[in-house]
């Protein structure tokens, strides 16, 4: 294991967007297969799933023949773990409605440390590694507990080591909502107008609860240097008509700064430690550590540049739970396999919406270890 754990590390070391896709491939396909053999001697069901798939994974010439796992899989509860119940740091859980079952991924120590490291490598490359003041549109309180949203609390969380000083400016009220601390927000503006400025909401609490009121009564908080990050949330705002450049034009508006400065990112607590923040083009892009497959929703083969299909999801990150190769319900459509203006190697693909009929997903819950998981 722990000469796995050194070549995982060594690919998080390379810069997340600068190999070509022949070099990418050729890296993740050897790291995969090592990494699968390490899944099968630790669980005998999945040893059986993986003896069953198609292509002999130790003979498969592509990281695309590699056996892949529905993401519905996660959902099993207990949830499918590689490691001891000692050895569970921390459980994922995504959250649900009444109507569905969420998704519980857990964590020993070598996974969550590279889940931040993976995040923190991703995002230095959009917004470089300095620190600065921290602005968390969201309420600490969840934070403070032993349960908290885990997308939510993931994202904060991983934005931390950017922060050199950390603000939140909401509060929660009597009746359980969301209030805007407009004392705070504007105390923090006041403070940093002349500095580079970190903010990170999810994107529907950043829409309702921050541009909103502060649109309704003509506030620009004059940020110019601001960097913001924003994920989650979008099908809440579909429902309220809000488009994308709308939503941007806005953020922008009552922050004062340009909506060039604004950065949407895709991530999903199946697959920690890997997110897909938007590139100057407005492409998302898989890094060194993981990569994205788009399959036909029919064959699903590998799809050509410019057509539509079914995102698979690879990362070397996770070796507490089968998270490697997993089959989202997301479809995107592949921009280009390499090539991007922005300069960043390999795919570069753009969400659009999810499988007819899939669930909702929502935000995360982040718990901490309270018993002993399988």
């Amino acid at each position: 294991m722990e000469q796995l754990n050194d070549k995982i590390d060594r690919v998080l070391s390379i810069p997340p967007y600068s190999q070509s896709p022949d070099e990418r491939e050729a890296g993740l396909l050897e790291l995969l297969r090592e990494e699968l053999d390490y899944a099968c001697r630790r669980h005998a069901g999945y040893e059986n799933y993986i003896q069953h798939w198609p292509v002999e994974y130790r003979s498969a010439s592509k990281v695309a023949d590699l056996p892949f796992l529905p993401v519905g899989i996660l959902k099993a509860n207990p949830p499918l773990s590689f490691v001891s119940p000692d050895e569970v740091k921390r459980t994922l859980t995504s959250s649900a409605t009444t109507s569905q079952l969420p998704s519980r991924v857990v964590l020993d120590t070598p996974t969550s440390r590279r889940m931040t490291k993976g995040i923190v490598t991703i995002v230095r490359d959009f917004i470089g590694p300095a620190r600065r003041p921290y602005l968390v549109v969201d309420t600490p309180d969840f934070m403070r507990g032993e349960n908290a949203l885990g997308a939510r609390g993931a994202a904060i969380q991983g934005l931390h080591p950017f922060a050199s000083q950390a603000t939140y400016c909401l509060n929660v009220n009597e009746k359980g909502e969301l209030t805007l601390d407009q004392h705070k927000l504007r105390e923090f503006a006041e403070n940093h107008h002349d500095a580079e400025v970190l903010v990170y909401g999810f994107t529907f609490i950043l829409w309702n609860h921050l541009v909103k009121p502060l649109l309704a009564e003509g506030v620009c908080l004059n940020l110019p240097k601001i960097r913001i990050l924003h994920s989650g949330g979008w099908k809440r705002l579909q429902d309220q008509a809000v488009e994308k450049t709308v939503f941007n034009e806005q953020l922008a508006r009552v922050f004062g700064c340009s909506p060039d400065c604004i950065i949407d990112f895709y991530g999903m607590v199946e697959s920690v430690g890997v997110i897909f923040p938007d590139c100057p083009e407005g492409n998302k892009h898989g890094p060194a550590f993981g990569d994205v497959i788009v399959r036909n929703p029919l064959t699903l083969e590998p799809v050509a540049a410019g057509e539509h299909g079914i995102v698979q999801v690879c990362s070397v990150l996770p070796t507490s739970f089968p998270g490697n190769l997993l089959l989202t319900e997301d479809m995107a459509q592949v921009i280009a396999y390499d090539g991007c203006p922005c300069g960043r190697r390999g795919i570069s693909f753009r969400f659009a919406g999810r499988i007819p009929k899939a669930e909702l997903r929502g935000c995360g819950n982040l718990e901490t270890k309270r018993s002993a998981m399988n």
